[in-house]
């Protein structure tokens, strides 16, 4: 063999070997996306990992195991996969925002805020992830306050119970502790570990002590290839509700339900699901009140206030349930809120990843007095940065009591707690003796009488300027503040000498629109949200306060031959129909003609340069006038509209090579004709 020939068979072998390295990765990475897809997530990240390491998709790639590690609940190790994702130019809007809430899960306060504003100030669309962000940076805020609270509690984790893998969920009934862990045969491919069933061990005389082997609670509430946990029972004992899901009958978190089985000739009733339940939700942490009239429960379904909530529904004596009702803003909030429980005083203890907290999961307690609500953060060493959840308490007195802790420390995943309050039962000499601790001692509590509520008063006030260079202050613009979702006029205002106006009054939780106008200029809407912008009471210092927040409009002035690009405006390939998530965008073009009635416009649609010229024009003409008809649906009269596809003869990017570079060719803008 000549020396050319033998190099050719190199490169040929090379070549050979590198598309088959690309086409296993290829593989792989369908693979892992699959399995993500249907929420095997432990099986995603063994695949994707691998893809990632070999710079396959790497922004991809590297998002899907973010995504894969927190919805698998393991925060913390999502941090690194985010950043790489953002740094390998993932767009997804979220992003910032998940990578936000890993880096607080880490431990690592400051990055977190960092992220969080960026997503703040990405103006998202999603309003409660946004509220959800403007509350997590109050709490960034509020965490060196949160540390510094006194307890006397001691937590015990309790070695003789816990094992490598997770049990949660404590339960006391008669002399028994009643939990779930992940003790099955079966793997949950969502995570790795064990399904979970549920158990019971004997009470210690000394609690600290409780643990050995562990029986099955009852065979009618076990099957194998399922998950099982949280029990609550109601006042006689003979009537419990418990969570079961992951059946595989559907994806997700839709597949958790309850169930509910009665005591009945020495055994329990085989389960059935109560109509409570919604079938296309997830549903579970369910808790009786102490007459066991009231069923709380938890619920992601449609219509909350955020992520999961707190239900309660009444139960009568034949076992029919009421219509659920949400528990409100003031327990609720776009974050989760879980694991509801009715102390012994008739108090509510649950734990929540929205009010502030120390790390995913704090317990709260809510009290009402004089119809107020209030809601307190049990503090350290209840808390800590990791998920704290399922307090219940064993006594009366609400000395001694269990919970859940994925902390560091601990035997496993998550661990049962022994919670002492060693305060309970002292008199003042001995709270006093207590009190002489050194600060952090995590025994101390402050002994504090309730204050009456503090009240603050919210405000809004803004400069209007032109979007010129240099932006030039716009006074005499005519400012008006709406209610957003009917257009309802609350207050309105004229911009003094250097475009200041101001002030007008919000209220907590409300969507605003701010609609500017000012003759020769495009009015302007902009939307702003109290959603997440509540001072917390952490921070509450008088009785009354008031707070302006001030925003910034630009208005564009009146021309001809203006344009603007429609963002988010994407169609499917080839095709030239009006998806979803363009209606959205369309829509504001709409509005924005109805707030201008003499302006006429160009809606121009541009290709990319990855066909034949003949065929991007027809393409894009299509589009254009698929966009102009769905306008023309809302109201707009067609002669204001004209269509016009351009092909790929106005390019933004003339050598355009990533996926993102033809993007930003491929668009939809408008054109002011005439006005």
């Amino acid at each position: 063999m000549s020396k050319h020939n033998l190099f050719s068979g190199i490169i040929f072998v090379a070549m050979a070997g590198f598309l088959v390295a690309c086409n296993s990765t290829q593989a792989l990475y369908k693979q892992g996306v699959r399995k993500f897809e249907n929420g095997e997530y432990d099986l995603a990240i063994k695949d994707l990992r691998t893809v990632a390491d070999a710079n396959y998709e790497p922004a991809r790639a590297n998002y899907l195991l973010g995504e894969s590690f927190r919805l698998s609940n393991r925060p913390e190790l999502s941090a690194t996969y985010y950043q790489k994702a953002l740094e390998k130019g993932e767009t997804t809007p979220e992003v910032p925002f998940y990578y936000g809430f890993a880096l607080k899960a880490a431990g690592k306060y400051q990055e977190a805020i960092t992220e969080l504003n960026k997503y703040v100030t990405s103006n998202p669309a999603n309003k409660v992830f946004l509220e959800k962000a403007n509350r997590e940076l109050y709490t960034l805020k509020s965490i060196a306050v949160i540390e510094q609270k006194k307890t006397f509690y001691k937590v015990t984790n309790l070695g003789k119970l816990n094992t490598e893998g997770a049990e949660f969920s404590p339960f006391v009934q008669n002399e028994d502790l009643i939990f779930a862990a992940s003790r099955k045969a079966t793997v949950y491919k969502n995570n790795g570990m064990p399904m979970t069933g549920i158990y019971k061990v004997k009470l210690a005389e000394n609690y600290e002590e409780t643990g050995g082997t562990a029986e099955i609670f009852s065979s009618a509430l076990f099957l194998e290839e399922v998950n099982e946990a949280n029990v609550a029972f109601a006042k006689d004992g003979k009537t419990v509700v418990f969570a079961r899901g992951n059946t595989g009958k559907r994806k997700g978190s839709a597949d958790v339900d309850l169930y509910l089985s009665r005591f009945s000739g020495g055994s329990w009733s085989d389960p059935r699901m109560i109509p409570v339940s919604d079938s296309a939700a997830w549903d579970g942490s369910p808790a009786f009140s102490r007459d066991g009239r009231t069923l709380y429960f938890c619920s992601n379904r449609p219509g909350g206030v955020g992520g999961i909530d707190i239900y309660r529904t009444n139960m009568d004596a034949s076992g029919r349930f009421s219509k659920p009702v949400n528990m409100g803003k003031d327990i609720n909030t776009p974050g989760d809120e879980m694991f509801p429980y009715v102390a012994p005083d008739a108090k509510l203890y649950f734990s929540s990843d929205g009010h502030p907290g120390l790390g995913k999961l704090d317990v709260f307690v809510a009290t009402r007095s004089q119809g107020v609500i209030t809601i307190e953060n049990l503090g350290t060493p209840i808390n800590t940065r990791f998920d704290d959840f399922g307090l219940v308490f064993a006594d009366d007195e609400k000395r001694f009591g269990f919970l859940s802790s994925n902390r560091t420390g601990g035997k496993g995943d998550d661990d049962i707690y022994l919670v002492e309050d060693e305060s309970v039962g002292l008199d003042s000499t001995q709270l006093a003796e207590l009190e002489k601790l050194p600060p952090n001692d995590p025994r101390r509590r402050a002994i504090v009488k309730p204050e009456p509520p503090k009240v603050v008063n919210y405000f809004l006030a803004g400069l209007v300027s032109s979007t010129d260079t240099p932006a030039l202050p716009l006074d005499s613009a005519i400012v008006k503040l709406l209610e957003a979702n009917n257009d309802s006029l609350l207050a309105e205002g004229v911009a003094k000498e250097g475009g200041i106006f101001g002030t007008f009054p919000l209220q907590e939780g409300k969507d605003y629109t701010i609609l500017v106008e000012k003759t020769g200029y495009l009015t302007k809407r902009e939307p702003f949200s109290m959603a997440g912008r509540a001072i917390p009471p952490v921070f509450r210092t008088k009785l009354t306060m008031d707070t302006t927040f001030k925003v910034g409009i630009k208005l564009d002035r009146l021309a001809t031959n203006l344009t603007f690009v429609l963002e988010n405006i994407y169609y499917d390939l080839n095709k030239y129909n009006i998806r979803p998530d363009a209606a959205v965008e369309l829509d504001k073009l709409v509005q924005i003609l109805k707030d201008n009635p003499s302006v006429k416009i160009e809606l121009s649609s541009h290709t990319d340069s990855r066909s034949p010229d003949a065929y991007n024009n027809t393409l894009s003409q299509n589009r254009a006038r698929s966009a102009v008809e769905y306008v023309i649906t809302k109201g707009i009269v067609a002669d204001r509209l004209t269509a016009k596809g351009y092909g790929e003869t106005r390019l933004i990017i003339k050598d355009a090579k990533t996926e993102e570079e033809h993007q930003k060719n491929r668009r939809t803008e408008f054109t002011i004709l005439s006005y």
